[in-house]
C-alpha cells in the first residue's frame, strides 16, 4: 500500500457530536489505526482479560456497527483527496492483515 496521506472519518453514533477523524501518512498506517481503535474498544469492554483475540469478521462487525466510516486518500496525480466507503476500508483491512500474517 503506497504512502498516500489518508484521513479516516468516522461517527460512532447518529449524534453529530461523535464525529471524528484520524490522520495518517499512508493507507497501511490507517489500517493499523483502525485495528488499534478496535483493540482499544475490546480492552475497554474486557478489562480483566489479558490476551484479547479477534478475527476479521469481528473487525468487520465493529466497522458495520459504526454510524459512519469512510476514508479520504490523497491522489498525487489529481492533487486531491478521493473518497472511499466502508466496503473499501474493509477490503484494505483484509489485504493489510493478510500481508501481516505472511
Amino acid at each position: 500500500m503506497s504512502n498516500r496521506h489518508t484521513i479516516i472519518l468516522m461517527r460512532t453514533s447518529q449524534s453529530r457530536a461523535t464525529r471524528t477523524f484520524m490522520d495518517y501518512d499512508s493507507i497501511s498506517q490507517a489500517m493499523d489505526g483502525i485495528c488499534g481503535l478496535y483493540e482499544r474498544k475490546l480492552k475497554d469492554l474486557n478489562p480483566a482479560t489479558g490476551n484479547i483475540t479477534y478475527d476479521i469478521a469481528d473487525l468487520y462487525n465493529f466497522i458495520d456497527g459504526l454510524a459512519d466510516m469512510s476514508a479520504l486518500v490523497y491522489d498525487h496525480r489529481l492533487r486531491a483527496f478521493l473518497p472511499y466507503d466502508r466496503q473499501w476500508i474493509k477490503q484494505k483491512l483484509f489485504q493489510h492483515l493478510k500481508k501481516l500474517a505472511q
